[in-house]
């Protein structure tokens, strides 16, 4: 009689397993219903009625795409031309391009693990909610995975889009493409939350600011071993080989034959010219579910504790007040003004997922000015004209990092007010006052960085007083439009309700801005580089050259900088003001 009983106990535990494992997707699919549905909500309430913001991104994100393109076929053509060492070029390209990515990736993935993992609001009801550990895992990592990834998804497709063309790999190339992006991209997220994880029970005792720390200094540590790794270098100092067959060997070895950019590089430019795919794709795919095992057996594991360290609050400090010097820093503003400067400056204090990422700025900044240190300017066959000629390049980049650090911390300030926005509203406060009190805290720091960004570049450069003056002058009036158009762009698209503050930039908002930044960025360059250009030029050839003909084009980009920074926090004002008489 006992046997028959332990059979029937045994099959019943085998079916419950079955069903359980069956139910788990379905789980993870129920947890991600909210949501789903809640940016579902947010597109239709914005697309009603709202036909022209659909148009409008429709023609700018077109553009974008096919001007990356263009530029990217065209570059690829080029190395094409070059029958022994154009493919070797492309690869070394593809796989440099894909490492700055995967750093960039990894990155995100750790600032946004911390922030869907450990500090969401709805993570106290599914702490104490019946959920399987493998269905929350899979959920948070989803959710990680589209927030941090998608703008690299984007950057990727004209790319690989250029790739595809020029080699001719036709529609199977796209199929082949999502099998070696797919576990690409799987394994910073899953690696990012592992590191995460491991870093919230390592420091159970302090705050999540202080987990962020170490998260970003150890992604610096890594973003500039992998960088110099890629030794881009080696890619334009031919002479510093004995001969062509060194040199093409040398760019031609894998810098990093361990990562997966270089396994991703590999996939797709052997599938390209009809070599074995086999191995590369192993590699990724191995790598991306033995992360997701190791990951999902950690978080069974420790995410309870992590969790539970991480809603611990503060232990007891000595209170240090900065009043005293805030009030002797600004003591010449009006004291409504004084106490706003105070409020932004501890808001951005207080919330962790914010000045952690400070970081970034030193990242971007060390990145960016190895960059020109390690450009070969100084060689052989590099004549003055060319380095006085780079400054120019270098202000279209810079542009683009500080609309990115604009967009990152200045687009979201309206939408970190919250609740409190009605407390202000509601207040005889004008709320000129009030953009005008994020406006600088957002642009005086932007300004300091682009100055040191473009200074420091122009000494390595060794460049012509007027292409330090022209150059800086260009990046110094940049700053204040890009600030006032993400405050603009922040008011008129704000998420009162995001969770945490690392998702508003990712919002329709958000990616509206940069297109615009970009359009700005890209004019002011043009209207600054190309008349500087032809006076260099005309200097350093002896042609005749008369210097007014600059006063037009450079009146047209001062004109144009101080349009985009006056009619952004105009309308943001009347947008603020609406919203009150409402």
């Amino acid at each position: 009689m006992r046997e028959p009983l332990r059979a029937a106990n045994g099959v019943e535990a085998a079916a419950a397993t079955r069903s359980r494992a069956a139910s788990a997707p379905a789980d993870m699919l129920h947890l991600l219903g909210p949501k789903w549905r809640i940016a579902r909500a947010r597109a239709k309430s914005a697309g009603e009625g709202n036909t022209s913001r659909a148009i409008v991104l429709a023609l700018l994100g077109s553009g974008f795409f096919f001007a990356a393109f263009a530029v990217s076929r065209r570059v690829l053509m080029y190395f094409k031309s070059a029958d022994d060492i154009g493919a070797i070029l492309a690869a070394k390209v593809l796989a440099m391009m894909l490492l700055a990515f995967s750093s960039i990736l990894l990155l995100s993935n750790v600032i946004g693990a911390l922030s869907s993992g450990f500090l969401a609001r709805d993570l106290d009801q599914l702490a104490s909610a019946p959920v399987r550990s493998r269905s929350l895992y899979g959920a948070r990592l989803v959710e990680t995975g589209v927030h941090a990834n998608w703008m690299v998804m984007l950057l990727l497709l004209p790319l690989l889009s250029a790739y595809g063309v020029v080699y001719q790999g036709g529609p199977q190339f796209v199929l082949f493409a999502l099998l070696v992006f797919v576990p690409f991209f799987v394994i910073p997220t899953a690696l990012g939350s592992l590191t995460t994880l491991l870093l919230a029970n390592v420091f159970p005792a302090r705050r999540t600011r202080d987990i962020l720390s170490v998260v970003t200094v150890l992604a610096i540590a890594t973003l500039l071993v992998m960088f110099r790794m890629a030794r881009p270098e080696q890619l334009v100092k031919p002479e510093g080989f004995e001969n062509f067959m060194d040199f093409v060997a040398a760019i031609d070895t894998p810098s990093s034959p361990w990562l997966p950019s270089e396994w991703a590089s590999d996939a797709i430019m052997n599938f390209l010219r009809g070599g074995p795919i086999s191995t590369a794709l192993l590699r990724l795919w191995g790598a991306a579910i033995g992360l997701l095992a190791a990951g999902y057996a950690a978080h069974r594991l420790l995410w309870t504790r992590g969790f539970s360290a991480a809603q611990e609050g503060a232990g007891k400090h000595k209170a240090v007040t900065v009043r005293p010097f805030i009030d002797r820093v600004f003591a010449w503003l009006p004291a409504h003004r004084r106490e706003l400067v105070l409020k932004e400056l501890k808001i951005f204090a207080r919330d962790t997922t914010q000045w952690s990422q400070l970081i970034l700025l030193f990242v971007l900044l060390v990145v960016y000015v190895a960059n020109v240190r390690y450009l070969p300017l100084t060689g052989e066959g590099v004549t003055v004209l060319l380095r006085q000629l780079v400054p120019f390049l270098n202000l279209a980049v810079a542009g683009f990092v500080l609309a990115s650090i604009a967009g990152r911390f200045v687009f979201p300030s309206v939408s970190l007010e919250g609740r409190a926005l009605w407390l202000l509203r509601s207040s005889p406060l004008d709320m000129r006052d009030l953009l005008w009190a994020k406006f600088w805290v957002g642009a005086v720091p932007l300004f300091v960085l682009a100055i040191v960004l473009v200074v420091a570049t122009n000494l390595l450069l060794d460049v012509t007083p007027f292409v330090h003056a022209v150059s800086t002058a260009a990046i110094a009036c940049l700053v204040f439009p890009l600030t006032a158009m993400a405050l603009s762009f922040g008011t008129f698209y704000p998420q009162y309700d995001a969770e945490n503050a690392a998702q508003i930039p990712t919002s329709f908002g958000g990616l509206l801005f940069m297109l615009t930044a970009i359009v700005l960025i890209a004019s002011v360059a043009y209207g600054t580089g190309r008349p500087a250009a032809r006076f260099i030029m005309a200097d350093h050839f002896g042609w005749a050259f008369d210097p007014t003909r600059l006063l037009l084009p450079f009146g047209f980009v001062m004109i144009t900088c101080v349009a985009f920074t006056v009619l952004p926090l105009r309308m943001a004002v009347r947008k603020l003001e609406t919203l009150e008489r409402g």
